[in-house]
């Protein structure tokens, strides 16, 4: 293979990359501007090497088949669950795409390359905000709403811990909620404890947490009591 045409290659694949981690970078993904161009570049090299490195007949497509499955693993590695919520599979998505602009670049297919690239970049450029409209609107267009992880903590003397752990069950067991788990932590004070409820609601609801929460300030008992959304960020609300 000639030298000039092996850069050129490379060069492309480097290039559509890059091309494709800036816009990833700039959402400040965890695969931004070096992986992607590094993914890209892998695919070609690789594909390169099936090509016309070995003896005997060349195939590339065994080659490239391998691609496939090691992009997969590796898009992987970014997929989180949080709560509720999984996160990075977007990434993983343009990180196995990248890869076959990659490949496509080592393969010479130049134009189907660049026609792979401006495709990725416009879809999470333009693809993105239109999802966001989407899931801000589900609740107006009858789309399944997302449950929402509640923490509830306590803060009471130690001879009051079972009336407000009891007051606590009654309250997050009612319809549409479902107490997942209620311990009791020691405190500074030795006469105080902490007790953290965490409770599932089929849909977002604030009002019962709210209720509870000035409810139990009332307790002569309770000194401090408040209630949080678990990985909120990761469901894409805001409070």
């Amino acid at each position: 293979m000639i030298v000039i045409d092996m850069l050129g290659r490379v060069g492309l694949a480097t290039g559509l990359g890059i091309a494709i981690g800036v816009e990833r970078q700039w959402r400040s993904r965890m695969a931004g501007l070096q992986t992607m161009a590094l993914v890209s570049m892998g695919s070609a090299l690789f594909l390169i090497l099936g090509a016309y490195s070995f003896n005997g007949t060349p195939d590339p497509t065994r080659v490239a088949a391998q691609i496939v499955t090691g992009i997969g693993f590796l898009g992987a590695g970014v997929i989180m669950k949080q709560g509720v919520s999984v996160t990075g599979l977007n990434t993983a998505a343009t990180l196995w795409s990248t890869g076959a602009v990659g490949a496509l670049a080592g393969a010479w297919m130049w134009r189907e390359a660049l026609t792979g690239a401006i495709i990725i970049v416009s879809a999470n450029g333009f693809l993105q905000p239109l999802a966001g409209v989407m899931d801000r609107n589900r609740s107006r267009t009858g789309r399944e709403t997302v449950s929402a992880d509640y923490i509830l903590e306590v803060i009471c003397q130690s001879a009051a811990a079972s009336g407000i752990r009891a007051q606590i069950v009654q309250i997050a067991t009612r319809p549409g909620f479902q107490l997942k788990a209620l311990r009791s932590l020691a405190t500074l004070d030795h006469a105080e404890i902490q007790i953290r409820a965490e409770v599932t609601a089929a849909k977002r609801d604030d009002q019962p947490l709210e209720d509870t929460v000035i409810l139990l300030s009332r307790e002569p008992e309770v000194s401090a009591v408040r209630w949080m959304i678990d990985h909120e960020q990761a469901a894409g609300w805001g409070r």
